[in-house]
């Protein structure tokens, strides 16, 4: 049996989806497993943010039509670039252990004083968390694989650039000639499912059922979780909303921040994460 996973192109996203794929082939080594790689929409236009092309279905469009048609089986993506609403038939079968979900700043040198700085993102969320820190920062899109990006700070474009821990981690990128900030959860809310890696498929399908075996159950849960979140407040790209959860003991604890930026906590048992969710999105 051969099963096609398809993919971007990115370096990155060519990297988690071996990952899945080592996964796969180690839970069912008679799978002859092929990687297929797609350039998408979002890939192709590099000079404009995301709201302005179409937000962060232009990741996904190419890659979900392909699976409708059964020119591949399965799709794997990060999950926090999946739109609100998947396609027609579609569903996410399963997901990786959570990797580094926490947001990080990257500057050139050690300083406590951000002022002035050029911080090169487009995420509007990570725009408005740093500004709680440092209010009159600049900021500037930036746009581009993470190459690319640290190339642009390595080049004075920018005094510092803010991404995911987890790519560099995956990719093994090395940021030691670089200042390294990492924001824990409750000063910086993640996107919702940021550090997450999700398997795509078409509904009820074989290999879809193959992917659930695999699936991680708590990292399945937390990002159940925060689409439920994302979902409730009808947040896209264009909206700086965060969400992050976690699992520990048989509770789950959420944190959610809103478009204004105000930010509600709770925790509960994991079989009541519902009744939380919609607790605290009533309370924003």
């Amino acid at each position: 049996m051969t099963i096609k996973i398809g993919t971007r192109r990115s370096r990155l996203a060519l990297a988690q989806t071996r990952l899945f794929s080592e996964r796969l082939s180690e839970k069912f080594p008679d799978v002859n497993i092929e990687i297929v790689e797609f350039v998408t929409h979002g890939d192709r236009i590099l000079d404009k943010p995301l709201d302005k092309i179409g937000g962060k279905g232009v990741f996904v469009e190419e890659i979900e039509n392909a699976l409708k048609c059964g020119q591949i089986d399965a799709a794997v993506h990060s999950a926090k670039d999946l739109p609100v609403c998947l396609g027609e038939g579609l569903e996410i079968s399963g997901v990786l252990p959570r990797g580094n979900h926490r947001d990080i700043l990257i500057t050139r040198q050690k300083t406590d004083d951000y002022s002035g700085f050029v911080i090169g993102t487009g995420s509007k969320r990570r725009r408005m968390n740093f500004t709680k820190i440092c209010p009159d920062a600049v900021f500037k899109d930036i746009r581009g694989n993470v190459d690319t990006r640290l190339r642009k700070l390595s080049d004075g474009e920018y005094d510092g650039i803010i991404l995911c821990a987890a790519g560099f981690e995956r990719l093994g990128i090395s940021l030691a000639q670089y200042e390294v900030r990492e924001f824990e959860s409750h000063e910086f809310v993640p996107s919702p499912c940021q550090g997450i890696i999700a398997a795509e498929c078409a509904s009820g399908s074989s290999v879809s059922e193959m992917i659930k075996e695999i699936s991680d159950k708590e990292t399945m849960l937390c990002f159940k979780t925060e689409r439920e979140i994302i979902s409730a407040l009808g947040a896209d790209c264009t909206v700086p909303v965060g969400a992050y959860s976690e699992i520990s003991d048989g509770e789950i604890s959420v944190i959610i921040s809103d478009r204004t930026g105000k930010r509600i906590s709770g925790v509960c048992d994991v079989k009541d994460r519902a009744g939380l969710v919609k607790e605290l999105i009533s309370s924003l």
